[in-house]
């Protein structure tokens, strides 16, 4: 996440953070949820998501419809384990009550608010040679720093190209074709060679070549310069190397897909869900050799459904790299959201500073964060305006966002060197790889920062 910091107090409480709350049972959960909506938690504040339970029918449908004071407003997930809807309340309707009543009803599996996400950065306004890349460097390349991530290191070894491997973009939309990124923007290859105005490949999406804008409901992921934030990551985790221009993302030719469901006011739970199950779908129906997303975002409460949506990613072997936080807490007892969701495939990442402390803005938790990477003062890839034109630049953000992409960009690298590795071992070879650092003792499950020079 990035704090931007004319809304860091606005945002401060919605950033992404976790703690180890795991509801074993529907009573747990929705007492979850409500103590989220008691806290405040951001939310749509006239809908809620209902998951049906298996063999659920149109009567059952409609009686639930009658009972929340509500009508469907979106089917989000009609196949597996039930219907999966978004459902819009009466004129004040309160989404407590609604969720109250239809807790203990034969047909509902759970209901919940339907969330909204936010991201965080601080802009301080190149880029290798110069020193300003430090989270690439390491203790013995040229300029050093000991708390890079030892990127550099692994290109020396010409480990930089990541071959066919692609990580999806859960974010604002990403400029696909900044000059330190166009050779980079994956084009989705059941919709890049076919019939314009025709959904070649069948996921619901029609002509989403470089992904899909679940925020605005179109084909379009890059909508200006709004979209700074999205293209900041994707440049962190692929902006193209040995070019002479700019900055060198972690992997130099990993291929990026996004899924946009970060708006100019936050995202939704219902649109991040969709945005999970979209890149869970192009692994598994469509084959893209899919290693991870990144998912530079937080806030809201405990969602049954979005955790659902993380572990069908991670049956489908896809990591889910999540950013700690920015709100300065401790996730062990305060929730940060999605990174701390109980599932296999989650990273969940803090944000360092160039001399090795914990970002002064950086949540924590030695039993729900997993590690530190570079977060503060990262230059990466950015839209501009001038003289009326959009154009490729570049700036220095800082968060746990930023922290985040340069653990998805080592992800890609070291599936590009194992291409057999599992997600689970492409995660192990990451924690394990990590360097003992003393700001993170006792602030992460392994203490550690990330390092790549050892892949």
């Amino acid at each position: 996440m990035k704090v931007r910091t004319a809304f860091a107090a606005a945002l401060g409480a919605a950033i992404a953070s976790i703690c180890v709350l795991t509801p074993a049972a529907a009573g747990g959960r929705s007492d979850l949820v409500l103590q989220s909506l008691k806290a405040g938690r951001a939310h749509v504040a006239d809908e809620i998501l209902v998951q049906y339970k298996s063999g659920a029918g149109e009567s059952d449908f409609r009686a639930v419809r009658a009972k929340a004071r509500g009508a469907d407003a979106q089917v989000l997930r009609s196949t597996g384990a039930g219907r999966l809807v978004r459902m819009k309340l009466q004129a004040g309707e309160s989404v407590a009550a609604a969720i109250q009543r239809l807790e203990g009803d034969p047909a509902v599996e759970y209901a919940e608010p339907n969330w909204i996400y936010t991201h965080q950065a601080t802009s301080n306004d190149t880029y290798y040679t110069n020193g300003s890349l430090w989270g690439m460097y390491s203790g013995t390349t040229s300029p050093t720093n000991v708390y890079g991530s030892g990127a550099a290191n692994a290109w020396a070894e010409n480990k930089q190209n990541c071959g066919d491997v692609w990580v999806g973009v859960i974010d604002e939309g990403y400029m696909y074709t900044h000059t330190d990124l166009a050779a980079n923007a994956g084009k989705n290859p059941g919709e890049a060679t076919g019939v314009a105005g025709v959904d070649d490949d069948g996921n619901g999406y029609v002509d989403d070549i470089y992904g899909w804008d679940f925020a605005g409901g179109n084909n379009s992921v890059f909508d200006g310069v709004g979209d700074d934030h999205g293209t900041h990551v994707a440049g962190t985790i692929g902006g193209v190397g040995g070019n002479g221009t700019g900055v060198a993302g972690v992997c130099w030719s990993v291929k990026i897909i996004n899924a946009k469901f970060l708006g100019s006011t936050g995202g939704t739970t219902a649109n991040a869900i969709k945005a999970i199950d979209y890149m869970t779908d192009l692994k598994t129906r469509h084959g893209l050799n899919l290693v991870a997303t990144n998912n530079s975002w937080g806030g809201g409460g405990f969602s049954q459904a979005l955790q659902d949506a993380i572990s069908r990613a991670n049956n489908a072997d896809i990591l889910f790299i999540a950013a700690a936080g920015n709100s300065t807490v401790d996730c062990d007892t305060s929730s940060c959201y999605p990174a701390e969701y109980p599932v296999a495939n989650v990273i969940a990442v803090a944000s360092i500073t160039s001399t090795g402390g914990l970002s002064s803005f950086s949540n924590y938790g030695d039993q729900t964060i997993h590690i530190g990477a570079p977060g503060s003062g990262i230059w990466s890839t950015v839209p501009a305006r001038s003289r009326g034109q959009i154009v490729s630049s570049y700036a220095s953000y800082s968060g746990t966002s930023m922290a985040t992409p340069h653990v998805a960009g080592a992800a890609a690298m070291y599936k590009a060197l194992n291409p057999g590795a599992t997600a689970a071992q492409v995660k192990a070879a990451i924690l394990n790889g990590g360097v003992p650092t003393p700001s993170l003792s006792g602030k992460t499950i392994t203490g550690d920062r990330l390092d790549v020079s050892g892949f």
